[in-house]
């Protein structure tokens, strides 16, 4: 009975700790005003501003003939928060287009075993508003 309630102490402890979701994700989007885009994402962790399931990301989302959206990302666990702008352009927060947002992306491994993302957005002042879906894959 000792070693089991040893080996659910050290399975509780791990699974307080979240998964380092930083690298390089292969997306394809769908976009309410757009259409079908493909685009490349990456994630950076700030261990700085991450503590046990709790972790805090540099994002930077690129799509061709769009443009590099900066952003930064908060995560719980498997869940996380993703905020993305176009860069500020004639004093215009998202450039002119007011292209900038909030998504929330669930991580889980695919069948291949490779870590990867599905994210809901929405854009508040795209186009009088806007909303997508990315599918994202970790190269």
């Amino acid at each position: 009975m000792k070693w089991f309630a040893g080996l659910l102490s050290c399975w509780i402890a791990a699974s307080a700790y979240a998964l380092d979701l930083s690298g390089v994700y292969a997306c394809t989007g769908d976009d309410a005003h757009e259409g079908k885009y493909t685009g490349t994402v990456t994630m950076k962790l700030r261990p700085e501003h991450s503590k046990g399931a709790d972790a805090s990301y540099d994002f930077q989302l690129e799509v061709p003939d769009y443009g590099v959206y900066k952003g930064h990302a908060a995560a719980h666990g498997m869940h996380a928060a993703m905020h993305f702008a176009l860069p500020t352009e004639n004093g215009e927060y998202g450039g002119k287009t007011h292209d900038y947002g909030t998504g929330i992306a669930e991580f889980k491994k695919n069948a291949k075993g490779q870590l990867s993302f599905r994210k809901f957005y929405f854009e508040p002042g795209f186009k009088g508003g806007n909303t997508g879906v990315e599918e994202c894959v970790k190269q």
